[in-house]
């Protein structure tokens, strides 16, 4: 049994990593800003050892890692490309610098490519710093996130009986959930003897947004027409975004799924059909409250 860190494990990648590791027997040290959370409370429920740890205080990191095995390592966009390198290059720095036999990082996939992608290729940078740093190695890269669409505009629109996403709607687009990305990294770190030097783009399911209509429909029991939104719209939300739908509909993700399924079927692989029938739309399409004033 490993002793393995996860960074993110209040999220959805380092949860469903976290929640693997601990239910094939390994020791979880679950890292996250916010220890007293009630997602670390599910965790520490389930056997975690949660642990305070941020990517801009070195220190934290160092105590951390110091006498783990393995590192689960997850970099974050949101704040900007120059914020995620610089944290990525410290979380793997720490991991150097504790010695560990194994990092999984998750990436993206095709963020090895030159994609133009803004968070594709700070990804890229933190993976060219992680095979530099002489630490044993895994790179997973997952396609497009089935969670995402439900929440944020994706439920927006299927509340009002549209599916609405930046892609025509007989375009392919790979596809995975948090839920496989959290299996497959679980079983990268179990035999890091398969996977050590291994960069590996996954994905579960292959669909066009046509495609995922009729499903979602099925899984909500409820007509859902779809609708084309167009880039020039989510540019003005995010440049980031514009061009990753912009990657998606002209160079698309071409993972090897039938491959995958092969070669790892213990990952249990949802397609996108199933990952929707488990999906609890009754509260995901309970109409959101407006704020109280009084």
């Amino acid at each position: 049994m490993l002793t393995v860190a996860v960074t993110g494990a209040t999220g959805a990648q380092g949860g469903a990593t976290a929640r693997s590791l601990l239910a094939a027997g390994h020791h979880v040290r679950a890292l996250t800003r916010r220890p007293d959370s009630p997602a670390a409370d599910a965790l520490r429920a389930l056997g975690a050892d949660v642990r305070r740890a941020d990517f801009d205080d070195r220190a934290s990191l160092d105590a951390a890692l110091a006498g783990a095995d393995s590192l689960f390592a997850v970099t974050a966009f949101e704040a900007g490309a120059e914020v995620e390198v610089r944290q990525g290059r410290a979380l793997v720095d720490a991991a150097a610098t504790a010695r560990l036999g194994h990092v999984v990082l998750t990436s993206v996939a095709h963020a090895d490519r030159a994609t133009g992608v803004p968070h594709y290729e700070s990804k890229r940078a933190v993976e060219h710093h992680l095979r530099a740093s002489g630490t044993p190695w895994t790179v997973i890269g997952p396609a497009a996130f089935m969670d995402n669409y439900a929440g944020g505009w994706t439920a927006d629109g299927l509340r009002d009986g549209t599916f609405a996403w930046p892609m025509p709607a007989d375009r392919p687009l790979a596809l995975i959930s948090s839920r496989d990305i959290g299996a497959f990294a679980a079983l990268a770190l179990g035999r890091r003897e398969d996977f050590t030097g291994r960069r590996i783009d996954i994905a579960s399911d292959e669909r066009t947004p046509g495609e995922m209509t009729g499903m979602l429909a099925a899984a909500m029991s409820r007509p859902v027409s779809y609708e084309e939104v167009p880039l020039a719209h989510v540019r003005t939300r995010s440049t980031d975004l514009a061009a990753m739908f912009s990657y998606f509909t002209t160079t698309g993700l071409d993972v090897d799924v039938a491959g995958l399924r092969r070669e790892f079927p213990e990952v249990g692989w949802l397609g996108f059909d199933d990952w929707a029938r488990t999906q609890d739309w009754t509260s995901i399409l309970a109409p959101e409250r407006t704020p109280s004033h009084r």
